[in-house]
């Protein structure tokens, strides 16, 4: 009788017994020194020293009109409301987040494939890359709710099955984004340490956690650690603005009170090459819409 060979030991481990830091194995920048594309060098420097880059203008002002009218159109449509994908505010009961927005949308669609974001992905992680996951971010004025701290990466690895930090985030600004209006805050130099979270996953957490984050979420011990080690930093900018930010690096933001709204759309590209496998601490995946398990390259 045969068994299956035994899956290698979880160089990551997370939601077990107690929390575990783990000092990061893979590098930040994948790509060889000097190999062309958008990013200046300082600016991969700045990028692997901080775990976060901010563009003041990556789209122009007429692209932002146009994403912003296809946002205002799809958080105002039944129909998108009524889909699995769109995520609503447990208080106001408003979309709050639509999800896999660049298979909905062809304007979201066209923005996924934009060689101005796929160079600068393939050049930070060194390989070609495909849609992890897509999503527009809501936050309306007067009590819009924020998305507490953690690291993207120790849920995709828990829930996703990414078994290596070879992924990147983008969050471009669809409206003025200020310190007072719920704006991303990021740990510089977090990156680095890997933060074990502790508690099980309970089965189809997405569900609870798409609303208001749980499991996987950081103590406050570990995260005063984090915040005197490395501080924190406000992404603030005008429209069409973004800030790339690795996916281990710990963020979070806080409620909107202010009357100002801040829209976001957010893209996370993925190596091909750092294809999920099944989830290392979770009982089922999570859904295709917010994980993707397409890997067929972009751009």
């Amino acid at each position: 009788m045969t068994t299956a060979p035994a899956r290698p030991v979880d160089p990551y481990p997370t939601r077990g017994a107690e929390e575990a830091l783990v000092f990061r194995k893979e590098p930040v920048v994948w790509s060889e020194p000097g190999t062309p594309g958008p990013f200046w060098p300082r600016e991969l420097e700045e990028y692997e020293r901080n775990g976060f880059f901010a563009d003041k203008a990556l789209v122009t002002p007429d692209e932002v009109a146009e994403l912003q009218a296809e946002l205002d159109r799809l958080v105002t449509d039944p129909r998108i409301r009524e889909d699995e994908r769109s995520i609503v505010e447990p208080r106001s009961q408003e979309i709050r987040s639509v999800f896999e927005v660049h298979r909905i949308s062809e304007v979201f669609a066209r923005l996924a494939a934009d060689p101005r974001l796929v160079d600068r992905a393939r050049q930070i992680l060194g390989s070609d890359v495909y849609v992890h996951q897509s999503r527009i971010n809501v936050k309306p004025g007067f009590g819009a709710s924020g998305f507490y701290w953690h690291s993207d990466f120790e849920t995709w690895h828990a829930e996703d099955g990414l078994p290596l930090m070879r992924a990147v985030s983008v969050s471009i600004a669809l409206t003025p984004n200020f310190t007072t209006n719920g704006s991303l805050m990021i740990m510089p130099g977090s990156h680095r340490t890997f933060l074990g979270c502790a508690g099980e996953t309970p089965k189809d957490n997405y569900k609870q956690s798409l609303r208001m984050q749980d499991a996987g979420t950081p103590s406050h011990k570990a995260l005063t650690t984090f915040a005197e080690a490395c501080g924190i930093e406000h992404f603030t900018g005008e429209a069409g603005s973004a800030v790339w930010f690795d996916c281990n690096a710990l963020h979070g933001s806080g409620d909107n009170i202010t009357p100002f709204p801040r829209s976001n759309v957010f893209l996370v590209f993925n190596s091909v090459e750092n294809a999920p496998e099944l989830p290392f601490a979770a009982p089922v995946r999570r859904p295709s819409f917010v994980a993707a398990r397409d890997t067929t390259p972009i751009g």
